[in-house]
């Protein structure tokens, strides 16, 4: 890993500086580890494309870019801004504004009485003591230099916990809204759920921008799902083409828990989405299911981490991409079976449909067993639109782009079809739809901006 400039370094020191002295009642132990995580983010810096987890994306444009602590408070959102963000039905909705909580547009005001949810900022303060078994225990900020970033710098986030045997029957929407104006500005929202054992849920986390200014969100999701618990985790990312977005889910899992993480990938210029479950406790199942969707000069970087540590669990990758443009694309799924982990039963795929001759796709499907009793397997497919296919819908007298539409609908729904929750379902039905409406139609698809452009660019070694 290489260093970055002291002077792009100087603006996080600057941020965390400020962030120390204004968070005085923050517990001990938390500001113990928030010294630990920068001191190791600036021991370490940016990651390179010399690191391996790391080799197809270059993260030099957010490096090289001085970021600023964003200023705008909820104030700057109004209600209306966000309505078109809701769902049709949710439990309750969590906003936050650059990184912070927004009281007036979020409605928790009536949960469910096994359902704890609010902002993560008035927990610590509340209550500090009780997050010290979790926050921070489970993300890796001596692997990833962006967990580190987050662990420094974050300001809120949710904090949402399940009482043991609670059934939440309706969505928790947690949504992120990024807005800027003028200087690059940077936010790090940090997530904290905790479901006990037997609980039961679904998570909606969405991330969106109103703007189409340049920003950086650098955000983190610590998921504990306990003995027996059944949970479903949701992340959209939409924003503009201007967005820097990094994230990480990390799901620690109990004794038989049962955890579905699904992404929805469509929007920033370059994007990088890091799943990473453990499954710690014997018996358990993780389902890990994608869809990204990339045109114009995005970047989407998907990259998938299971550890199997205890016997008899299963998991399941499933990946698709759907590529246009100058776009590039990348999945690197790893397992690791841990020499304890016996009866293990993993599996990786990854699909990818090329829309482009210009449209590149890095796929790396990766196993490491240390047990000798597993079953583990692993592909990718790369492949373009079928033409006779096409030829066929459009001999029935449906036009091309309809055709198209209808086509690359089919090769979408592989991973809609894994999504069971009826209201994210149809939320992300939606989504789909109307990105795809974009897709199946080139010539009218937005082209990225141009710092989407140079990021990408630089990946592939063109001259800017």
């Amino acid at each position: 890993m290489a260093i970055a400039t002291t002077v792009r370094l100087q603006s996080y020191l600057d941020t965390f500086s400020a962030l120390q002295a204004s968070t005085e009642r923050q517990p001990v132990w938390l500001r113990a580890l928030r010294e630990r995580a920068f001191a190791q983010f600036c021991g370490t810096g940016f990651p390179t494309t010399h690191v391996e987890d790391w080799r197809f994306t270059n993260v030099a444009p957010i490096a090289q870019t001085a970021f600023q602590r964003a200023q705008q408070g909820p104030q700057n959102v109004s209600l209306r801004d966000v309505e078109a963000f809701g769902l049709a039905r949710a439990a309750c909705r969590l906003v936050f504004v650059n990184g912070r909580f927004a009281a007036a547009l979020s409605s928790n005001g009536h949960l469910p009485s096994a359902l704890q949810a609010g902002p993560l900022a008035e927990k610590i303060i509340g209550d500090g003591p009780s997050l010290e078994p979790h926050l921070g225990r489970y993300l890796n900020i001596g692997r990833d230099p962006f967990c580190a970033l987050n662990t420094a710098l974050f300001e809120d986030g949710a904090y949402v916990q399940i009482r043991q045997g609670g059934v939440i029957e309706e969505p928790i929407h947690l949504l992120f809204v990024s807005t800027a104006e003028g200087a690059p500005a940077m936010n790090h929202p940090r997530n904290l759920i905790v479901a006990g054992a037997n609980a039961q849920a679904t998570f909606i986390e969405e991330y969106v921008s109103l703007n189409g200014a340049a920003l950086f969100c650098n955000s983190a999701t610590e998921l504990v799902a306990g003995d027996g618990a059944v949970i479903s985790h949701y992340r959209i990312e939409r924003e503009n083409t201007h967005a820097f977005d990094i994230s990480t889910l990390r799901i620690q899992q109990g004794r038989s828990a049962s955890v579905m993480s699904h992404s929805l990938l469509m929007g920033g210029g370059l994007v990088r989405n890091n799943v990473h479950p453990v499954l710690a406790g014997e018996g358990g199942e993780c389902i890990i299911n994608g869809l990204f969707m990339g045109s114009g000069r995005q970047h989407l970087d998907n990259y998938m981490l299971v550890e199997h540590v205890s016997p008899h669990c299963g998991s399941r990758q499933f990946y698709n991409g759907i590529l246009d443009g100058h776009s590039h694309g990348v999945f690197h799924g790893r397992i690791i079976v841990h020499k304890d982990a016996q009866k293990t039963d993993a599996k990786q795929t990854n699909r990818n449909l090329l829309l482009s001759d210009h449209a590149q796709i890095d796929t790396k499907p990766q196993l490491e067993i240390y047990a000798d009793d597993v079953k583990c397997t692993h592909g990718a497919t790369i492949g373009q639109m079928e033409e006779s296919a096409l030829f066929y819908l459009r001999s029935r007298g449906i036009d091309e782009g309809s055709a198209r539409r209808i086509l690359l609908l089919a090769f979408a729904n592989e991973c809609l079809d894994r999504m069971k929750e009826p209201v994210a379902r149809a939320h992300v039905e939606k989504l789909i739809h109307r990105r795809l409406q974009q897709l199946a139609r080139p010539e009218e698809t937005p082209a990225a901006g141009e710092s989407a452009r140079q990021a990408v660019a630089q990946n592939w070694g063109e001259a800017l």
